[in-house]
Parts: structure tokens; C-alpha cells; sequence
């Protein structure tokens, strides 16, 4: 069994094979199985959103909330090596490509509900979703477009001089900052637009 839970593709798997179980118990035991219509696949669509959103705001609040705070106190300094070469690369991996998959997945979300074009207009109706939206646009272009490539520097995957790299890291560090601070109202926009009334 523990060899099992070593292997994170066959969590992965057991995880997707136990929805399958509890989807076909659910449906023996209340008498609706799903239909694959139009309203699932939506519901699909928003569901892998959720998903990725949440790997994404994971990761952010880990580096802001963990990493970036205890690195510094590792001791001996040596043993941060570790964490530059092989830790944040791999989290930085996930990192980004969450932040697509999330605002990937929840464009296509508001296009095949009809709501894309007037959130991102501030229509109303659907102002805190399109608030919500723009965030998180604003959040993931800092993930692409400044935090990423400055994190190359920092961690050596580009050329780069000692005053560069800590040019880079203060510029990656304050945008990761700005982006834990947009995660907040974009979170709540985001939930706002079905459950707070607006």
C-alpha cells in the first residue's frame, strides 16, 4: 500500500477511479445517472477550472506563505541549493501552467455560458465575475510575463550577473506578493457572482 501512495501517477489514477465509483453509486442509489448533455459538460468544464484554480492558488500561497519565508532561515545557507535547483523549478512548472489551465479553462467556461464578452465589458449582471476575470488575467499575465522570467535568473536558467539575479528576485518576489494580494478580492469575486446576491 505504501509503495502504491509513492507513485504519484497511481494517485492520481486511484483518485480519478474512485469519482468514477462514487459517480455510478451515487446514481444506483438515487436513480439518476448522468446524462452527457450540454449542462454536464459544463459542469465538467467548471469543475477542471475549480481544479486548476486550485492548484494555482496553492502554489502561490505556498511560496508566499512558506518557501519564501523559510528559505532564508535554512542553515547552514548551503543547504538552500537544494530548494533553487530542484524544488522551485518543479514548482514554478506547476505554478504557471496552472495559472493557464485555470484562466484557459475559465474563458471557455464563460463563452459556453454567453457571459464572456459582457464580464469582461463590466455588463451588468455579471460585474463581480468579470472583475473576478480581469484578476485573474492581471495575475496570470504576472505569472508569464514577470515572475517567471525573472525567475530564470534567479534560479541560473538563463545567464545573469549576482546584482541581476538580485534585481530579479526582488522584482519576482514584490509581483508574487501583488498577486497573493489580488487573490483575495479575485477569490471572492469569483464566488460573489452565484453566491452573494450580487
Amino acid at each position: 500500500m505504501v509503495a502504491f501512495f509513492q507513485s504519484l501517477h497511481k494517485t492520481l489514477a486511484a483518485g480519478v477511479g474512485l469519482l468514477i465509483v462514487l459517480i455510478i453509486l451515487v446514481g444506483l442509489i438515487s436513480g439518476s445517472f448522468i446524462k452527457f448533455d450540454s449542462s454536464w459538460w459544463l459542469f465538467f468544464w467548471r469543475w477542471l477550472h475549480i481544479m486548476a484554480g486550485i492548484m494555482w492558488m496553492g502554489l502561490l500561497w505556498y511560496l508566499n506563505f512558506v518557501q519564501t519565508p523559510t528559505v532564508p532561515k535554512i542553515e547552514p545557507a548551503e543547504h538552500r541549493a537544494a530548494i533553487t535547483k530542484y524544488i522551485a523549478p518543479n514548482v514554478l512548472f506547476w505554478f504557471r501552467y496552472a495559472a493557464l489551465a485555470t484562466v484557459v479553462l475559465g474563458l471557455i467556461l464563460a463563452l459556453h455560458k454567453g457571459y464572456l464578452f459582457q464580464a469582461l465589458t463590466f455588463q451588468r449582471g455579471v460585474i463581480p465575475i468579470g472583475i473576478g476575470m480581469w484578476l485573474a488575467l492581471i495575475m496570470a499575465f504576472n505569472v508569464w510575463f514577470i515572475i517567471w522570467p525573472n525567475q530564470k535568473k534567479v534560479l541560473g536558467l538563463v545567464e545573469a550577473s549576482a546584482d541581476e539575479k538580485a534585481a530579479a528576485a526582488r522584482l519576482a518576489g514584490m509581483t508574487s506578493r501583488i498577486n497573493t494580494m489580488l487573490s483575495i478580492p479575485m477569490l471572492y469575486c469569483m464566488v460573489a457572482q452565484n453566491n452573494a446576491g450580487l
